[in-house]
């Protein structure tokens, strides 16, 4: 697979932009029908699956990852607390920020096969989505939704649909919101490689790019393909 589309460099692979409109996001052109399922589901069961996030482009996440390391946004703790970073070493800062936001190229967002998503029906009037664990966790208001999804993936009716980021394995937090079309997605998964990422990196203009290509391997298995997969 070319190299550009699997680390968000081509937009070459996403669907129309009327669909994109139509979803309030850009995502892969395979994944358009499966979502539309799903979402017609989730509306017989009481629920409006919307999407706060489906692909992002190498260039937007570049600008994440350079702004946490500038101390422009923060960069939290395993349970969400913003970090003192003049305490931390330069690899620690790498590490700590890999916890909440992927390497630059190496985002599953760059494949449009990920939707971050929400329940639009149960959102208060004025309020920003954050995803965060709170609102998907039993007794948020995403909660239900995320229930659903649970039994639907359970029993494999979910149209492909599975949670990479299900539980903790030691490299990026749980993102219960965050949703992939396991169909689509497993060509991309077999086509990123750490020699890859290594060579759209080393051309990047990344903050800590030396210690993040010192340390690349560990971070390609600990935090690019140490994933769930989708139930069998």
């Amino acid at each position: 697979m070319d190299a550009t589309i699997l680390t968000g460099m081509n937009e070459g692979h996403l669907c129309s932009e009327a669909d994109a409109r139509a979803l309030g996001a850009s995502i892969h052109r395979d994944v358009v029908d499966p979502f539309l399922a799903l979402r017609d589901e989730g509306r017989l069961a009481g629920f409006e699956l919307a999407i706060d996030s489906g692909f992002r482009s190498f260039e937007k996440q570049l600008s994440i990852w350079n702004r946490k390391v500038e101390g422009e946004l923060p960069v939290l703790d395993s349970a969400g607390v913003p970090l003192d970073m003049d305490s931390l070493t330069q690899e620690e800062l790498v590490f700590a920020i890999l916890r909440w936001s992927a390497l630059p190229g190496a985002s599953r967002h760059h494949w449009g096969t990920e939707v971050d998503v929400f329940d639009a029906a149960s959102r208060p009037e004025g309020y920003e989505v954050q995803l965060t664990p709170q609102e998907v966790e039993p007794g948020g208001m995403f909660g239900p939704l995320h229930q659903w999804l649970d039994f639907r993936m359970a029993e494999g009716t979910a149209f492909g649909f599975f949670r990479p980021y299900d539980r903790d394995r030691g490299g990026v937090a749980p993102e219960r919101w965050h949703l992939s079309c396991a169909p689509v997605a497993a060509s991309f998964e077999t086509g990123l490689t750490v020699e890859v990422l290594h060579g759209v990196l080393e051309a990047a203009d990344l903050g800590l790019k030396h210690v993040v290509l010192e340390h690349l391997d560990k971070i390609f298995r600990r935090f690019v393909v140490n994933t769930g997969r989708p139930p069998s």
